[in-house]
């Protein structure tokens, strides 16, 4: 039931929802449960946004605050608690749907586990409809073994890639594959073989080099690093990679493709006259301004106010970085490369996506990672030695990490807690003359430390340092295995979670489920898709 005490947002049904979903304006709709909860299964076009992270995370996912938006949860008051806390931020068109994710599969529309869903349902259908090559596990060994000339490319990004990859495979993240593609294959005959841990980022990969017309034969390796493990090879881990400065060369051989790529595909070039009218006119329409370079570019040099969102995993997971649909997208890459290839996927897609000419030209750059403009609420803090007294005194401990984490170890007698549910804490917690909150990342406590302030019975402290520094401390910690249970665990997604541990049966699953995406997502019908040969 909702939350008496929440500020009420217009409630939606299904009908409603649907409707505005494909009316071509802009909505944002926003799965406000925790990634545990989506990862079990949501609704296509529902952005996971958790409350946990809320205003960590609303103003680069909707930064429109005009902009139409509704908020799903499982009918238990978050998307209320979620109306009032977006309210107090300027966002002026809230909606709540009725009944929540029930009343969503009650009308007969299909739930989706996992996360990036419409993105790798796209790949899915990519394959079927442009008939991507693909090969297996174990007729890529055969080849390799039998000494023909392969390269294997890992289209995901270098983080992935040194966890694990195909023994032999070289790193260049998936908008890096056409830029870089002279450098890394310098022979037309050598087969190339597009990897990543399952299916999709391959699939995009190789198609995005038989698009940009190599001449050379190309395929995806089915099932990626899970299907090697099932056909019984070994992974190489632990083994970092790096990119190399790409060499003029390929940088022309690049461009004079993506050039061909532009004309064929209709990619719209702007000027830096055209993105400053759009910003300025940002409270009629959304324009996202997304850097598609790697995030080491980024750092060094970037345009204010754009996003670092590496193009290969903008395709894959486009609902990390953008929350609006039917939003314009803008694609910075000083090359032009990388934008065009990631536009014409973003564009088949469904997305209005354009590339940025000349980006940096004339322009005073910023640089690092971009800015944490988030707005934190002012909550009471204590040192270890207050705290410490505090406790001594009697106040309640609650600590405020990931599930798996506080299994693993946190301070002694500390109760696990998450925002949207800190009102299921223990009446002794609740009661107590005082709490001391104990977080594994600050900005997550004090949004925590606030709403628990708004419910408890004292004063609601957050600890200067937080967990980290209450270890180092010398403080006592704790481990325990079963606490909280399974049942608890919202921000755990436990759908297939241990398929990249050796679970063949979760490998099985997982890989079968990617290939039966287009029919469930054919099922939903909103999904807005528009392949271009």
């Amino acid at each position: 039931m909702p939350d008496a005490n929440a500020a009420t947002a217009t409630r939606i049904d299904v009908p409603g929802l649907r409707q505005w979903l494909g009316d071509g304006g802009e909505i944002a709709f926003l799965d406000v449960r925790e990634e545990g909860q989506h990862g079990a299964g949501h609704p296509l076009l529902a952005v996971n946004l958790p409350y946990s992270r809320l205003e960590l995370l609303i103003g680069q996912l909707v930064p429109r605050r005009s902009c139409r938006v509704v908020l799903l949860d499982d009918d238990d008051g978050v998307a209320d608690k979620a109306a009032r806390r977006l309210t107090a931020l300027g966002y002026s068109a809230l909606h709540v749907l009725q009944g929540g994710i029930d009343d969503w599969s009650a009308a007969g529309y299909p739930l989706f586990p996992s996360t990036n869903v419409p993105s790798k349902g796209f790949a899915e259908i990519v394959e079927h409809e442009l008939g991507t090559p693909a090969i297996t596990a174990a007729d890529l060994d055969r080849r390799r073994r039998a000494g023909e000339k392969i390269v294997v490319l890992d289209s995901r990004p270098l983080d992935e890639y040194a966890r694990f990859h195909v023994p032999g495979a070289l790193p260049c993240p998936g908008a890096e594959l056409t830029l870089r593609f002279a450098d890394l294959v310098p022979d037309p005959d050598t087969l190339i073989v597009v990897s990543c841990a399952g299916r999709t980022r391959g699939i995009i990969g190789a198609q995005s080099l038989i698009t940009a017309g190599v001449s050379n034969r190309v395929m995806s390796l089915e099932g990626g690093t899970q299907g090697w493990r099932l056909a019984g090879l070994d992974l190489e881990r632990n083994a970092p990679g790096e990119l190399w400065p790409v060499s003029a060369d390929a940088v022309a051989a690049a461009r004079h493709r993506a050039r061909a790529v532009a004309a064929r595909h209709g990619i719209r070039f702007i000027d830096p006259a055209t993105l400053s009218a759009w910003q300025a006119g940002s409270e009629l329409r959304t324009t996202y301004l997304l850097d598609v370079r790697t995030p080491d570019e980024y750092a060094a040099g970037h345009l204010p106010g754009s996003v670092s969102a590496p193009g290969g995993q903008l395709v894959q997971a486009i609902d990390r970085w953008v929350g609006t649909r039917n939003a314009r997208l803008v694609l910075v890459d000083d090359k032009a490369v990388r934008a065009v290839m990631t536009a014409q996927w973003l564009q088949q897609m469904g997305w209005d996506a354009v590339v940025l000419a000349d980006p940096f030209e004339g322009a005073k750059l910023d640089t690092g990672e971009a800015a944490d403009v988030a707005m934190l609420p002012q909550v009471l803090r204590v040192t270890v030695p207050e705290a410490a007294h505090w406790l001594d005194a009697g106040a309640a401990a609650v600590a405020v990490q990931s599930s798996a984490e506080y299994r693993n170890a946190h301070p002694e007698d500390a109760a696990w807690a998450i925002r949207p549910r800190l009102d299921r804490l223990a009446p002794s917690v609740l009661r107590a003359s005082r709490i001391v909150v104990f977080a594994e990342d600050e900005a997550m406590g004090a949004l925590a430390a606030a709403d628990l302030a708004e419910i408890a019975a004292g004063p609601v402290a957050m600890l200067e340092g937080g967990i980290a520094g209450w270890q180092a401390a010398g403080r006592q910690f704790a481990a325990s295995p079963g606490d909280p249970p399974d049942a608890e665990r919202i921000d755990y997604i436990f759908w297939n979670h241990d398929r990249h541990a050796g679970n063949e049966a979760a490998m099985r699953a997982y890989l079968r489920w990617e290939t039966e995406l287009p029919a469930e997502i054919a099922r939903d019908g909103l999904a807005g898709f528009r392949l271009q040969a």
